[in-house]
Order: structure tokens, then C-alpha cells, then sequence
């Protein structure tokens, strides 16, 4: 396969992106021309945060080329549109060899032990994990795709989550999986020894993926859309369980103790270790929270409700 690679202004990245994709290329992505030099910017901050710039400087634009199509014609059509003006300097074309890219990637992701509780095993890898590795006697399994939703338990946050609730669970706990992503802690709930585990997430992506990782593993939860989530199950769970990302864990504050039953727990990640401290401040109305564990940067933020509102 082949791969057209060409240089423009930040005002022509989007235009020559749609005018080549109206033109028949299967793919195309745009990428920083300056990514790992002095003059690297970043572009996307967190949700919720508008970015300070919508496009780089200098931008490299990468089509993906079906083999019928030829490069001549589309740098010919691009000068046409009026969009750019491209000369023989401005474009290169590059050979990509041919593989099975899924494969290839799938490769990269072997078991995951966290601590000595839980084993994360690829679906893809399943069979060739369990004819050399077998779950210890009280480890739990969890066989895990994926698929578009995040969670694959290499992520530090997710490592922590995981650890915090091998530490935490016990037999007959109603646990609530905010953000499940492909509902590997709702699941690892679940195998603990949880009773009813609710898993929601913004995403119907994270909510599919979690319903067939919840089926691989044959566990029964209860998977959906935040917005599903019944009000009348506020302070009604012993652990609610939130790994996302620091700015809408702070919008979530009110919202995520408030399905904490008094004496219950609340774990929080997706916070780096700097912003620990504004993150406690965010919950200082709703819970007493503090830091648990940290790992790689990244922290994991523990309470408990002490009263029926904790005001």
C-alpha cells in the first residue's frame, strides 16, 4: 500500500483532509510536522477544555491510497480545488508494507497480574495464556477486548483501580463502575465477590463493550448509558468506583458521593499527582478524600461517607 504525505499551513490541514477523502483515499490523518522538536505545541487538553489552537503550525497531512488510484491525480485535484498550490517539494509518497495490522497489534498486549488477586488475559490470547499460565488458587481471571472503549489494565490508573479493589471488596458488596470504559473493574468487582454491580459510562461504545466483556467472563452486571442510571440508587452502593479523567471528576463530585451509602467507599483515578490537592479541595464539601497509592505519576484517590449527606 501506499501512503501520500504532504506539508500545509494549519488553515489548509482540514480542507485537504475532506477534499482528499471526497476524492476516493481510504484513510487520512493529521499529524504535528514539528512533533518532537523545540517548536512541538501541544493541541488537545482534557474534555470540557477548550484547546488554545485547533491546528499546528505546520501540519503533516497522511492519506492512505487505495491501489487504484494514483498519486499524480490527486495532487492534481488538490492544486484544482484552488486550496493549495503544491509543487514537487511540498508532497512525498511512501511505500507501507503490507500486514496484518490487527495482529500486530494485538501482539503487544500480554497477561496482566495485578498484585496477587487479579489476571488480565487478552480474549485474542486466552487459549495460548492458559496452556502456560494458570490463575492461582484465589486469583481471579478476567479475559478482556477492549474493542473502542479504554481499559485494558496496563494503564496505571487502571492497575490502581484494580489494586484498590482487590484490597476493598468484600462478599456482597453493590459496587457502581462510573466511566466503565470495556468494564474491567466492573468486572473484577463482580469476580471479587460483589452482589449488584452497575456499570455506566457517556459512551454506548463503553457500554457495548462492557456488556460483551461482562458475557466472555460470565458474570451478570448491569451495564448502560449515565444518563439510565436511577436516581433512587443514590446512597445505595458500598464502593463507587470512578477511573476518567481529573476535570469531569471534579464537575462529578456532588454527584458520584452522593451514590455512596454512609460508610461506603469512594475510589477516584485518572488524576496525576499534582493534582491531588486541588482534587481534595474539589471534594471538600461532599468527602474527605486523600491519596492512596500513587504509580507511574499517576494517583489513586480513596474516602469514606461518614454521615447520611456528609454536610
Amino acid at each position: 500500500m501506499r501512503e501520500l504525505v504532504l506539508l500545509c499551513s494549519q488553515e489548509q490541514a482540514d480542507m485537504l483532509a475532506d477534499a482528499m477523502l471526497d476524492f476516493g483515499v481510504l484513510s487520512v490523518s493529521v499529524e504535528d510536522a514539528d512533533v518532537d522538536t523545540v517548536d512541538e505545541r501541544p493541541l488537545y487538553g482534557e474534555p470540557g477544555l477548550e484547546p488554545e489552537v485547533f491546528g499546528w503550525r505546520r501540519n503533516r497531512v497522511v492519506a492512505l491510497l487505495p491501489d487504484e488510484l494514483n498519486e499524480y491525480e490527486i495532487i492534481d485535484h488538490l492544486n484544482a480545488t484552488g486550496i493549495v498550490e503544491l509543487g514537487p517539494a511540498d508532497w512525498e509518497l511512501r511505500r507501507v508494507p503490507d500486514e496484518d495490522w490487527v495482529r500486530h497489534v494485538q501482539a503487544q498486549f500480554g497477561p496482566i497480574s495485578i498484585g496477587d488477586r487479579i489476571l488480565i488475559v487478552p480474549s485474542w490470547r486466552r487459549e495460548e495464556v492458559l496452556s502456560e499460565v494458570y490463575p492461582k488458587e484465589d486469583q481471579v481471571l478476567i479475559e478482556l477486548d477492549p474493542g473502542l472503549a479504554f481499559g485494558t489494565g496496563s494503564h496505571p490508573t487502571t492497575h490502581l483501580c484494580l489494586e484498590w479493589l482487590a484490597k476493598h471488596v468484600k462478599q456482597g458488596d453493590d459496587v457502581l463502575d462510573y466511566g466503565c470504559g470495556s468494564g474491567v473493574l466492573a468486572i473484577a468487582a463482580k469476580k471479587l465477590g460483589a452482589n449488584q454491580v452497575d456499570a455506566v459510562d457517556i459512551d454506548h461504545q463503553a457500554v457495548f463493550a462492557t456488556k460483551g466483556n461482562a458475557r466472555a467472563n460470565q458474570v451478570r452486571l448491569r451495564a448502560m448509558h449515565s444518563d439510565d442510571l436511577p436516581t433512587e440508587h443514590k446512597g445505595q452502593y458500598d464502593i463507587v468506583v470512578a477511573n476518567i479523567l481529573s476535570n469531569p471528576l471534579k464537575v462529578l463530585a456532588p454527584l458520584l458521593t452522593a451514590y455512596v451509602k454512609p460508610g461506603g467507599l469512594l475510589a477516584i483515578s485518572g488524576i496525576l499527582a499534582w493534582q491531588a490537592k486541588e482534587m481534595q479541595e474539589a471534594y471538600r464539601d461532599y468527602m474527605h478524600i486523600k491519596a492512596w497509592r500513587e504509580r507511574e505519576g499517576w494517583v489513586c484517590i480513596v474516602g469514606q461517607r461518614t454521615g447520611a449527606i456528609d454536610e
